[in-house]
């Protein structure tokens, strides 16, 4: 059974509210013994972000869980998404997936603007603190791995631990889009409030929810591969670009990556998601190379064969998955890349900002 805290949690937060995360005292109030709260982890790289102030970025009603077959939606409760707050690993072998964190809504409290940029936080005082007994975080840390019985470390985190604090959703039910529209999700953040543009903003989340819906109609019950991703007969080639963090890169078109994909849209094992190809053809910062990531199946350390590439601002946006709002970071094969070249007199920063733009 979950702990409890004093101060009432902050309920029904919506996408663009200010939150300040609670102390690290009134956080551990909440924790059971295993350190979660309704069976949602709160993990070491999360306390460095206590006391500070942040803006929702969506709401989680529902989320995707990738590591199971078959891939479903499974549903949320209580929970959100902070602008630029992602896992950095740090308290998990150093995991390179960058997950976007869960945060409970008893973890937060409303409050006035006045954001901290993310790039600013710390997360590696957080693990620190954990590792300190005097101020209760131990457990924290602890319950983010063990040993097995063959000597192995198995890492639980906010990932592994999805079907514990979630729960199954039909693919029809329409109740997650009635979710999606209050929730503010499907705001674009373009509104200056007068009553035209709500109308305009209300309107345009139906249109979402609708394409959302006939799109699962047709990729659940009629088993469409939508959007179309296949192979062209081409072959995989290890394509050795050592692509180093800060660099610009503009990805491949559509059908030069199709050439490098088997039978199964795959690339030495890596699958090329239809939720990928809205990004070919763009500019974009290389944010780190990855190496190593937990399983989310095991919470297992699996070392990739070959390193794959994020991006900077590249993510899923869920527009063939349900509005999933995770925000998964794709991973890219340095083959489906290729190093910018820019004209004279461009900012390479302009070209980014197309690129998330268009």
């Amino acid at each position: 059974m979950s702990g409890s805290t004093a101060n009432p949690k902050a309920s029904n937060l919506k996408a663009g509210e200010w939150v300040e995360v609670r102390s690290r005292e009134e956080i551990l109030a909440t924790l059971d013994t295993a350190a979660r709260h309704d069976n949602l982890p709160f993990m070491p790289e999360m306390l460095s972000c206590c006391g500070r102030k942040f803006r929702v970025s969506k709401r989680s009603d529902k989320t995707c869980d990738p590591a199971h077959t078959p891939w479903t939606i499974r549903r949320m409760k209580d929970s959100v998404h902070l602008e630029g707050v992602r896992c950095n690993g740090e308290g998990h072998g150093g995991c390179q997936a960058g997950c976007l964190i869960w945060w409970n809504e008893a973890w937060l409290k409303r409050s006035e603007p006045g954001v901290l940029p993310a790039s600013s936080l710390q997360p590696s005082d957080s693990v620190s603190a954990c590792a300190q007994p005097s101020n209760g975080g131990e457990r924290i840390l602890l319950a983010s791995q063990t040993i097995n019985a063959e000597g192995e470390t198995v890492y639980s985190c906010q990932a592994t631990e999805i079907r514990s604090f979630t729960s199954y959703m039909a693919w029809w039910d329409p109740r997650q889009y009635l979710r999606d529209i209050r929730s503010g999700n499907l705001q674009s953040g373009h509104s200056r409030g007068s009553i035209s543009e709500r109308i305009l903003e209300f309107a345009l989340a139906i249109l979402q929810v609708v394409r959302a819906f006939v799109i699962s109609i047709f990729t659940e019950r009629r088993h469409l591969n939508y959007p179309a991703v296949e192979s062209t007969g081409g072959r995989a080639s290890s394509a050795a670009l050592n692509l180093q963090p800060g660099e610009l890169v503009q990805i491949r078109s559509k059908g030069e990556i199709m050439a490098t994909l088997d039978a199964d849209r795959r690339n030495r094992g890596l699958l090329f998601d239809g939720e990928m190809l809205r990004y070919c053809g763009g500019i974009y910062r290389v944010l780190q190379r990855v190496n190593h990531i937990i399983d989310e199946k095991t919470g297992k350390m699996i070392s990739m064969k070959n390193s794959c590439i994020i991006l900077e601002g590249v993510v899923c946006v869920s527009d063939f998955h349900r509005l999933c709002p995770r925000a998964i970071y794709p991973y890219w094969r340095e083959e489906w890349l290729q190093r910018a070249s820019l004209p004279a007199g461009n900012s390479a920063d302009q070209f980014v900002e197309m690129s998330r733009k268009s």
